[in-house]
């Protein structure tokens, strides 16, 4: 066969990863935006480093002309979820999904079904289509979904693993088996005040809303209604706001809206 030339052949790859970021934190803006919590906490991607395809082949017996077609995670793109129930909502938005924008392929549940290294995580295997200046590209990607805990597990067991190059000894296998299993206990406690952490969430959410609003108000009334007050109202809301009291911050946001009303102040 002719040489490959990498840089070439892998450029479609970085497309689909990047497209992937692109359509995932999309969506956890959407999430945002409705003021609703996001089951994804943060995305990204990487295409494998050449070294690390051609290795991967050699383990698995797979011809040089083969490797594109047979390797399916040289494209990988990772979401982040805070919750361990977050990984079952994602999952079903990448179902759904499923002959749309992508196409699923094969899922792995590693979190149910537990590997023996003590690893936890869910794999989705998608054909993405990508389109080139020569025409559509289908891509096979596998997205992992993992926590926090999971994903920072496993960035230390794959690093030990490299070190050891695949033959770690026993007994820090067994500590690692040891550190999974605290990892994920930790998941299940953070299960119990999932309701207390997101309505926390929101009072942030709600509170940082709010300031935004108040600091426009405020400027608009100084810069469009000419209201000479805005030294008065900067040292009234950060009064409020050090006080902390979200109901006297949203009693003096109605006064400032009312003022605006009152001056015909248009919104930009």
């Amino acid at each position: 066969m002719e040489t490959i030339n990498w840089k070439e052949v892998l450029l479609p790859y970085e497309q689909a990863v990047n497209e992937l970021i692109v359509k995932f934190n999309s969506i956890k803006k959407a999430y945002n935006t409705d003021g609703v919590h996001s089951p994804i906490e943060q995305v990204d991607g990487r295409v494998k480093a050449i070294s690390s395809i051609i290795g991967k082949a050699n383990k698995r017996n797979i011809h040089i002309d083969e490797i594109f077609e047979k390797l399916e995670d040289i494209s990988g793109v990772r979401i982040i979820c805070r919750f361990v129930e977050d990984i079952d909502k994602v999952v079903s938005i990448i179902r759904e999904r499923d002959g749309k924008d992508m196409n699923v392929l094969e899922e792995e549940d590693y979190v149910t079904h537990t590997k023996k290294s003590g690893y936890r995580s869910y794999h989705i295997t998608i054909n993405y289509p990508i389109y080139t200046v020569n025409g559509r590209k289908d891509i096979k990607a596998e997205i992992q979904i993992r926590t926090l805990a999971m994903n920072f597990w496993a960035t230390i067991e794959h690093s030990l693993r490299y070190k050891y190059n695949g033959n770690m000894p026993d007994d820090l296998k067994e500590r690692l088996q040891v550190c999974a299993e605290a990892a994920f206990i930790l998941d299940t406690e953070m299960t119990t005040i999932r309701d207390e952490l997101l309505e926390a969430q929101k009072i942030v959410q709600i509170k940082n809303n709010l300031v935004d609003e108040i600091i426009s108000n405020i400027h608009n009334l100084y810069f469009y209604a000419k209201v000479e007050k805005m030294n008065e109202f900067n040292q009234k809301f950060i009064e409020l706001y050090q006080e902390g009291n979200i109901d006297k911050l949203l009693e003096f946001n109605r006064q400032l809206d009312v003022m605006a009303k009152l001056y015909k102040v248009k919104y930009v």
